[in-house]
């Protein structure tokens, strides 16, 4: 250092660049970045979903420990998938939760705006169909062959309402009560709940829901059930940001 260089903390002292408030919101990652995220994340997410499904099946013909097979790869597979995506993308692998942040970013919070949204949703689509075609290369099924798996019942519909409803309370919840870094345990916990309490084994995602018809495997559905479960599933989530505006109402203060 020469005579004429100012000292370090002489810089520092003097410097008047604008600096980011204690606890602002950091430069959010490109868009590119996200949509990556969304579609590696969606896709191994079916790939999990769908592997565990067969791998279950090959190695017991009881039912009920398939689903637990199935249920419990799922729960540790999304747990982590969260955990690492979700400070990139917000780790929504879901066009219902996509959609859900794109109508509370309408209503003045916090979402993705219409640009995010269409980059998103397809970017889940293609994983989640990308991630099916994995899982059936994995254990030498046909790459693309259409399920046969019927999912069309009305009880099974209205388990899709009730997955999904659940799902946007649990999300937007933790959200409102500023309880996101718990979404990991949390999110992946009730999913693996849902399987089990719900009819339809909680699909509540259309991306994962036309990702899995095409594989003609356990975790299947056949491709004339997908538009009434993709249905159910968008009611579902208005029903679960409705009563998320119910239960976690924000409170007047005096002067309101």
């Amino acid at each position: 250092m020469t005579a004429t260089e100012p000292a370090a903390s002489d810089a520092i002292a003097t410097d008047t660049s604008p600096q980011p408030a204690p606890g602002a919101t950091p430069p959010r990652t490109p868009l590119a970045a996200r949509a990556a995220a969304e579609l590696v994340g969606t896709a191994a997410l079916v790939a999990v979903v769908v592997g565990s499904g067969i791998q279950a099946t090959q190695l017991t013909d009881d039912v009920a420990l398939q689903l637990l097979a199935n249920s419990t790869a799922t729960v540790f597979g999304l747990g982590v998938l969260i955990a690492l995506l979700g400070p990139v993308s917000g780790a929504h692998f879901n066009p219902a939760v996509t959609l859900a942040e794109w109508w509370t970013a309408r209503r003045g919070g916090a979402g993705v705006n219409s640009r995010e949204l269409a980059v998103y949703v397809p970017s889940q689509i293609v994983g989640a169909i990308a991630g099916a075609i994995l899982a059936d290369a994995m254990f030498g099924e046909p790459l693309v062959k259409w399920s046969a798996h019927d999912r069309s019942a009305g009880n099974l519909l209205l388990g899709e309402v009730v997955a999904t409803a659940g799902l946007i309370l649990l999300i937007f919840g933790l959200a409102r009560t500023d309880r996101l870094r718990f979404a990991p345990v949390a999110v992946a916990s009730y999913i693996g709940a849902a399987y089990w309490f719900t009819s339809s084994t909680s699909f509540a995602n259309p991306a994962v829901t036309v990702g899995r018809a095409f594989t003609d495997t356990f975790a299947g559905i056949a491709p004339a059930s997908v538009p009434a479960f993709v249905g159910m599933q968008i009611i579902g989530a208005a029903v679960g940001l409705a009563l998320v505006a119910v239960i976690f109402m924000r409170g007047k203060t005096d002067a309101e």
